[in-house]
């Protein structure tokens, strides 16, 4: 006869009474979290809430620069070659200038050639959402963890990728997480193979936006730290604290060579480096333009970037050992982005690269627990619904021709220049500082005075317009001013009100955002 087991002594398979103790609410919670179908869902949430916000604000269309960057690649695709003088001005149409990001340019030209307005505002939406996934990608890259890309992606991108419009420096901040993810990579396995990309990416940067400068040190840095790591280890004054440097320096020095001739590869070739140093001397635009000024901490995402930093930091000084490159990567970028608003992607973009390699830096390369990355169908799957998603979202924001047209008319003078095609007036035109990249596109057979390509005109030239516009006394002897035969002025500006009552101009048109005068015969 069978013997049976004591109650104690069963086994849920002997005995299906017995339950099997039921997992704990932290259990179920990572187990949920760690499906892709919810993974994928998050993902796509944090995407299109960017595309939302880039949609519903219409940044795109209501930029004050984009429309000079669009003529400009209509002139590039036009000409089948590339400017090398201040095309669209007046005033300085003789002055060298440089198409610096005409990769950009002739993207925008296209996309407008073929969608229109919906064109040009497609493309900039789906350029911050490039950045966005950029920085998920990297974190993600160098962590190994998707929960910590979102979290970090979605704080860094708070911090900065609003206070921009998707400009050519999206492009930038794109490519600045490509070769940071890179290099730490490289670091952390003590492999210099992955270097051999940045040269290609380089080729791609500098034909895209003067920043790549920014790229280029970072790369210089790591070279030149792991150098003086190896030189100071030669001589036995490295402490046991900082991180021993795994890298050939030599192969990093040539790794940096080969970037630097890659970013000669181009039209402009070695020029762009005086455009940059042009940049780094001028006093205008930090004097005057909001997003080169230093944080005023009058926003939210003033202080989300200063406790993002604050984290980075506190993350590094708690390792065990000290990374010299991080550290200071990190000091430079903090400098570089206090000092001005529109440089916060350098910090916070370095920021989420420093938390995401240290995250697991205590292990080494072989051990660290990585989450296994998404299928191509999942990504492709992604990619589909955010697709849908973005439809959805234009469909309820207005974001169409008209709606475009109408955010466009609200903050620009078309009715003005409407009225100046009705009623042609002799040049040359004299205009507001604000409004001269979109007077390039929608008037274009009147070359401007002055629009926003700082480096084209100057301090100078910047100056002296900027002068006039705010109606100082020397407005009177503004040759710019006097020589011109139509004025087409912001109604708010104080020089609008001048010249209302100056006898040498008599006003034509005004609405509720711009005001003409011509001069009187």
């Amino acid at each position: 006869m069978a013997m049976s087991l004591p109650p104690a002594q069963q086994t849920p398979e002997a005995n299906p009474r017995v339950m099997l103790e039921p997992m704990s609410l932290r259990q179920q919670l990572s187990g949920l979290l760690e499906r892709r179908l919810i993974q994928m869902i998050a993902l796509a949430g944090l995407l299109t809430a960017v595309a939302a916000r880039a949609m519903w604000s219409k940044f795109s269309v209501l930029d004050l620069d984009i429309w000079w960057h669009l003529k400009v690649g209509d002139w590039i695709i036009e000409h089948r070659g590339f400017p090398h003088a201040g095309i669209l001005s007046r005033t300085a149409a003789n002055r060298p200038w440089a198409a610096y990001s005409w990769g950009y340019e002739v993207l925008l030209s296209r996309a407008y050639a073929w969608f229109g307005l919906v064109g040009i505002g497609l493309f900039g939406t789906l350029l911050t959402v490039a950045v966005a996934y950029a920085v998920y990608w990297m974190v993600r890259s160098l962590s190994g963890k998707f929960w910590l890309a979102c979290i970090l992606a979605t704080l860094s991108c708070s911090a900065f990728l609003f206070s921009l419009m998707p400009r050519p420096v999206f492009l930038s901040m794109i490519l600045f997480a490509v070769t940071l993810t890179l290099i730490l990579q490289s670091q952390r396995a003590g492999r210099i193979e992955r270097l051999y990309w940045l040269p290609l990416v380089f080729v791609i940067w500098a034909n895209c936006h003067i920043q790549f400068v920014y790229g280029l040190f970072v790369v210089g840095l790591f070279a030149g730290v792991h150098l003086f790591q190896q030189l100071a280890a030669k001589v036995g004054i490295v402490p046991d604290s900082v991180l021993l440097s795994k890298l050939p320096a030599g192969k990093l020095l040539l790794v940096f060579t080969a970037c630097a001739l890659a970013t000669c590869l181009g039209p402009y070739t070695y020029h762009l480096y005086f455009i940059a140093l042009a940049y780094a001397g001028s006093t205008f635009p930090y004097a005057f333009i909001r997003e080169f000024r230093a944080l005023n901490f009058r926003a939210v995402s003033h202080y989300v970037e200063l406790l993002f930093a604050a984290a980075a930091f506190f993350i590094l000084g708690r390792q065990k050992c000290v990374d010299l490159f991080k550290l200071s990567l990190l000091s430079v970028a903090s400098i570089v982005a206090f000092r001005t608003m529109r440089d916060s992607w350098f910090l916070c973009i370095t920021a989420a690269a420093c938390i995401a390699d240290s995250w697991s830096k205590d292990e080494s390369a072989e051990d660290v627990e990585r989450e296994p990355d998404h299928t191509f169908a999942q990504k492709a799957g992604l990619a589909a619904a955010l697709a849908v998603l973005i439809y959805l979202i234009a469909l309820n924001t207005g974001f169409n021709a008209r709606g475009l047209d109408d955010a466009i008319s609200s903050v620009f003078p078309v009715r003005a220049v409407n009225f100046l095609r009705q009623n042609p007036q002799p040049g040359p035109l004299y205009n507001t500082f604000d409004w001269g990249g979109f007077l390039t596109w929608y008037m274009p057979n009147y070359p401007v005075a002055i629009d926003g390509r700082t480096d084209l005109y100057g301090d100078d030239l910047d100056f002296r317009f900027f002068d006039s516009e705010r109606g100082d006394a020397s407005y009177v002897n503004d040759p710019y001013l006097n020589e011109s035969g139509t004025v087409l002025l912001d109604s708010t500006k104080p020089l609008a009100s001048i010249l209302s009552g100056d006898q040498r101009f008599q006003k034509i048109y005004e609405d509720r955002l711009a005001v003409v005068f011509v001069r009187r015969q």
